[in-house]
């Protein structure tokens, strides 16, 4: 069988890290260096050449490739992928040992039947358009300024401008891409199963639980934000946000409540209507706590989920996901806590899925979505503007790419690459509204009634995995019994990681997860004790989805006392969900927080 040599200094990337190999070594069709201590090996036909690796596998081989060299699975097999086009592929990476291609913007022509939670299809391919137009960042002009929801009914002639864009959104006929409901299809076919990935047609294309989900949703509103203004001729139209994060917009802002108006929409939850305050850690039932109480619990999510917890790329964006990874690696901070759970509140439980905030492929129907989404945008904005947070600097995200119709109906092609700086997309954020959760630290309760571990940390291998069905204590060793210093922790987070976790994906699911607490109560979730939750917003019926949760605890360790700790007891507590839920183990790991 043939081989190839690797040239003297070539590089292969992982999504997050680097690995360099010397001019001895190789990549033969074997792949046996790769697998020293596989007893199986894989049956790829392989070779090296400009364009890449190029393999060819036989059904059920991929499932041998994950060892070493930042995934070396089916996605490494076709480097020269690159940035495809619509109609075929369209250029390589300049590096062609990088063992991660960005995903390519779909193929509209491939677009098939989305899956409903139910088990049923729904069609929400596009127009097709063979016609394909490069971004290109606009000119600089007046900045757009999206404003807070809940102010809007104080300004009479912008309420009107924006009831009249979406009122014309939904007059137009569905098969114009500017339509409403052509706008809900984009979502429905990014996030159900619409789209195969292009060289790899049994995967498919998912922009939720990974790295993309933030840029997506930004050219999607960007694009639905265009829509409005050249429907209404008023180019510097802006979308207001849905202040979910501060007091007074802890509620669904009034302006979408009148059933008289465009704004509408039937199918909400009738239980949470102004003025019942948002849940933001919300699990498909209402706690029976008075409003100061969950107004401090919900800053001290947005404390925790955008300052504590927020402390890497992995944790902030989410896990990465390259041409030829399977969907749902993991889902960052926001995505999970509070995107998810506004979902579910917000949808109708009468439905058959939650329609149509509660399931993806509805969600856009809901004019509602699109200033729910403008408020998890501004997250990525304050992260980087306040926090101090840092954009991926990996090709495989900077270069992934989307389609979406403009408002002139053109067909545009967008990398993530140009949605990282607002100002230059047109548009920026109010900054005079208040952020109170950025000083709503939790508190400690420190009980002296730990709840003991059921399963201890040498019994962790043979006793998972297992099935999730109540209450389960583990004990989870750390790998230091150290005190950190401070410069350390900068450079290293330490992350509790609850692998393997298995479900049906067309159910919804939460469920809590607490450390060192108490062994009679749980902890609020104003509480140090209450390290995060794992929530799924049910999208689509063909498969189970397995994928991990990350939850940082550096500073859980410290207001716990336990940064010496040689164990945590970790306690999950399940809240929704109907079918069995699987948990693969757990693991307490240091994480490069760059």
């Amino acid at each position: 069988m043939a081989s190839s040599s690797i040239p003297p200094t070539a590089t292969l990337t992982g999504p997050y890290s680097t690995k360099t190999l010397s001019s001895s070594s190789s990549i033969t069709t074997s792949l046996s260096p790769f697998f020293p201590n596989k007893s199986q090996k894989p049956t790829k036909q392989c070779s090296v050449s400009v364009g890449g690796v190029r393999c060819q596998a036989k059904n059920g081989d991929n499932d041998h490739l994950d060892q070493g060299l930042g995934k070396l699975d089916r996605r490494n097999m076709l480097i020269g992928l690159g940035a495809g086009g619509l109609y075929g592929a369209a250029g390589l990476e300049n590096n062609p040992f990088a063992f991660a291609a960005p995903v390519s913007a779909p193929d509209f022509t491939e677009c098939g039947p989305a899956d409903k939670p139910d088990g049923s299809t729904i069609d929400c391919c596009p127009p097709i358009t063979k016609t394909i137009i490069d971004f290109k960042l606009p000119d600089p002009g007046p900045l757009r300024t999206r404003r807070p929801a809940q102010d809007l009914a104080k300004d009479p002639v912008y309420l009107a401008k924006y009831k009249k864009a979406v009122a014309l959104m939904r007059a137009l006929p569905d098969d114009d891409p500017r339509s409403l409901a052509q706008q809900a299809m984009v979502h429905c076919s990014y996030c159900d199963g619409g789209y195969p990935q292009v060289g790899f047609p049994d995967l498919e294309i998912q922009v939720h639980f990974c790295w993309l989900f933030y840029p997506f949703h930004r050219w999607y509103l960007y694009f639905y934000e265009k829509i409005m203004g050249e429907l209404i001729g008023d180019p510097t139209f802006a979308l207001p946000f849905w202040n979910w994060d501060a007091p007074a917009g802890m509620y669904i802002p009034e302006i979408f409540t009148d059933p008289t108006s465009s704004l509408y929409d039937q199918y909400r939850n009738a239980a949470h209507q102004p003025p019942k305050l948002l849940d933001l850690n919300y699990g498909g039932s209402d706690d029976d706590v008075d409003d100061a109480t969950r107004i401090k619990e919900n800053l001290t999510t947005m404390y925790q989920q955008m300052v504590s917890k927020a402390t890497s790329h992995r944790l902030f964006y989410g896990e990465p996901y390259s041409a030829g990874d399977d969907a749902s690696p993991g889902a960052g901070n926001i995505e999970s806590i509070p995107h998810n759970n506004i979902h579910l509140w917000s949808g109708d439980p009468k439905q058959t899925n939650g329609e149509n905030m509660g399931a993806f492929y509805s969600a856009g129907r809901d004019p509602l979505f699109y200033s729910h989404h403008s408020n998890v945008d501004r997250m990525w904005s304050i992260y980087k503007d306040l926090l101090g947070g840092t954009d991926i600097d990996k090709t495989d995200w900077l270069n992934t790419e989307f389609l979406f119709y403009d408002e002139k109906k053109n067909l545009v092609r967008v990398k993530v690459r140009d949605s990282l700086d607002t100002k230059k997309l047109g548009y920026v954020y109010d900054n005079k509204v208040p952020i109170p959760w950025l000083k709503a630290k939790p508190n400690p309760r420190k009980s002296q009634n730990q709840r003991k571990a059921a399963v201890s940390s040498g019994d962790l291998t043979t006793a998972f995995p297992a099935t999730l069905s109540d209450k389960i204590s583990v004990e989870v060793a750390r790998p230091s019994t150290t005190k950190r210093t401070s410069e350390q922790k900068k450079a290293q987070d330490e992350v509790l990681v609850i692998k393997g976790i298995e479900f049906a994906g067309n159910e919804p699911l939460k469920f809590d997860v607490f450390v060192n607490d108490d062994a009679d109560s749980e902890a609020g979730k104003d509480q140090s004790e209450f390290a995060g939750s794992f929530i799924h917003v049910p999208h689509k019926q063909k498969k189970n989805i397995k994928t991990n949760l990350r939850l940082s605890i550096t500073k859980l360790l410290e207001e716990l006392d336990a940064e010496t700790d040689k164990s945590l007891v970790v306690t999950l507590v399940p809240k929704l969900g109907k079918g069995p839920i699987t948990i693969g183990g757990f693991s307490i790991e240091l994480l490069n927080t760059t």
